[in-house]
């Protein structure tokens, strides 16, 4: 299957099935095409992405004690992996002149996106609610809106929403595990192991596209859009063996930890 094809049936599917097919023949990058964009991604009718603040906040703590809770955190976490998945397939379809060992090594990370989307989506049905029950939001999908490059993108989502999930995951499982579910904690351990080498690949294309004068930090506080700062990496557990599993340096995880955004003097942009 060519991967413009691939990225195409992730993107503009109408079905979440379709959307999280399972791919079993190999992948090719033969045919990139012209770079396209799109203002959002095909969606079936109950999982539009809905208006601002319409969306449920995530449960957490002691409210995990009640399935239905469970199911909600599950629901808004399904759609967290499909628009990962959805903005991975948009990636390939923007920068086709992206080396092929890119894109082909973020396809693969996309398989993991199709798995986690599934998982969730059948937990949170086995608790009681169907995937696409509730609103959902659009945010990692309008902040991949303005990657102008791939360093941008690996800057944004493998190292701040992937790095920040290093953390959730954690977190989660612990909430999961107290509420005696042992069903939901698993699927969190499965996901936290995932995105260490999610983390790893997108620092590993960092090192690869920054300046060589640049640290890593540098590089990748750089590349950031506002109003995304370090902080946003970052989840409540700090996980710093996941991140030294993933390659980042014992200084870059200590400024990610000390990070203040209080004391962050960058401006805005105008």
């Amino acid at each position: 299957m060519e991967l413009r094809a691939f990225a195409e049936q992730v993107l503009f599917s109408e079905t979440l099935e379709a959307k999280v097919q399972r791919i079993t023949e190999p992948l090719t990058d033969e045919a990139p095409g012209a770079p396209q964009r799109v203002a959002v991604p095909s969606r079936p009718a109950n999982l539009q992405f809905a208006a601002r603040r319409t969306a449920p906040a995530m449960p957490k703590a002691e409210s995990l004690k009640d399935p239905a809770r469970r199911a909600v955190a599950h629901h808004i976490m399904a759609n967290h992996e499909l628009q990962a998945l959805e903005v991975m397939a948009m990636v390939l379809l923007a920068f086709p002149e992206a080396p092929s060992v890119f894109r082909l090594g973020m396809a693969h990370i996309m398989f993991d996106e199709q798995r986690h989307t599934r998982m969730h989506a059948q937990r949170c049905q086995e608790l009681g609610l169907a995937f696409g029950d509730l609103p959902v939001n659009a945010w990692i999908w309008q902040k991949a809106c303005e990657y102008r490059s791939t360093l941008e993108y690996v800057a944004g989502l493998p190292l701040v929403f992937e790095g920040a999930n290093l953390d959730h995951t954690v977190e989660f499982e612990q909430y999961f595990r107290t509420a005696g579910d042992l069903r939901s904690a698993a699927i969190m351990r499965a996901i936290h192991k995932d995105e260490i080498h999610h983390v790893e690949f997108g620092l590993r294309w960092l090192r690869q596209w920054k300046r060589p004068d640049q640290t890593d930090w540098d590089a990748w506080t750089e590349a950031l859009h506002w109003p995304i700062r370090p902080s946003k990496a970052r989840g409540e557990l700090f996980q710093s063996e996941a991140r030294r599993q993933a390659g980042l340096s014992d200084d870059f995880i200590e400024r990610l930890l000390t990070f203040d955004e209080m004391s962050d003097t960058t401006p805005p942009p105008s």
